[in-house]
């Protein structure tokens, strides 16, 4: 039985991938700050399915808790088969007024955490010639968006670096894959402030459920990108072939209906 590890595991995306990959057969690592939601899922997930489900708690911004996960990512014992790098979190607002921080602390979990963990797995995967990496992405990282810009450029750093590391590992039998969801109800973006109630119309949000159920069935057709419901796939697709100052435009429009 193959062991799945998902950062972000506490909450949302991450415990639905958890969730998901539980009933799949997959035997688990938890990852995330939050010890105690994971004990609780991890019971849960044992009771339920059956499988193995390991709790590590960690702050993936901090230096002793990545590299306590990148060492569990190295280890042979209950090798890593899957990485879903699902740890994340979204500033909303100027940035000029925003607390920088708040903004290192963005890019540190979703650039650097993300970078040093799909080191180790993909160092461990290649020596072993098989595994797969998933990065957590956003349709954010199609195009600028403004009073999210740190966000939707940390984004766009983890859908290039992902389509980099899916030609490099092909040949390693790993495979990797970016997954770029659009408005889903999660704890990410309740902590942003952004919910149907902030002025994006329902007919733009999934449930986590939505999201992942469509992810792991890119997964199973080796994907190099899952962008989850037909509006995102429509939004990816028209921010690639638009010009960077109409797209900004737009977004900045939209935001300020929110």
């Amino acid at each position: 039985m193959s062991t799945a590890l998902v950062t972000g595991a506490s909450a949302g995306l991450g415990e639905e991938f958890a969730r998901q990959l539980a009933a799949r057969g997959h035997d688990l690592v938890l990852v995330a700050r939050d010890e105690a939601r994971l004990v609780a899922l991890s019971a849960a997930l044992t009771a339920e399915h059956g499988v193995r489900a390991e709790v590590l708690a960690a702050d993936l911004c901090a230096d002793d808790g990545r590299a306590r996960v990148e060492a569990r990512l190295a280890s042979t014992d209950a090798p890593i088969e899957l990485l879903v790098n699902n740890a994340g979190v979204m500033e909303v607002g100027a940035f000029a007024a925003a607390d920088v921080n708040k903004q290192v602390r963005e890019v540190e979990l979703n650039v650097v955490a993300l970078v040093r963990l799909t080191h180790a797995a993909l160092n461990a995967m290649s020596a072993r010639r098989t595994g797969t990496i998933m990065n957590i992405s956003s349709v954010a990282g199609f195009q600028p968006s403004p009073s999210a810009a740190t966000y939707a450029a940390t984004k766009a750093f983890v859908n290039s670096f992902t389509h980099a590391l899916y030609e490099e590992a092909r040949g390693e039998g790993v495979h990797v894959m970016a997954v770029c969801p659009g408005y889903t109800h999660t704890e990410l973006h309740e902590r942003a402030g952004l919910d149907p109630s902030s002025g994006v119309p329902e007919l733009f949000w999934q449930s986590a459920d939505e999201v992942v159920s469509e992810a792991l069935r890119a997964l199973d057709r080796r994907r190099s990108v899952s962008v989850p419901g037909a509006i995102n796939k429509v939004i990816a697709a028209g921010s690639s072939v638009t010009p960077a100052i109409v797209s900004r435009r737009i977004a900045g429009i939209v935001v300020k209906r929110t």
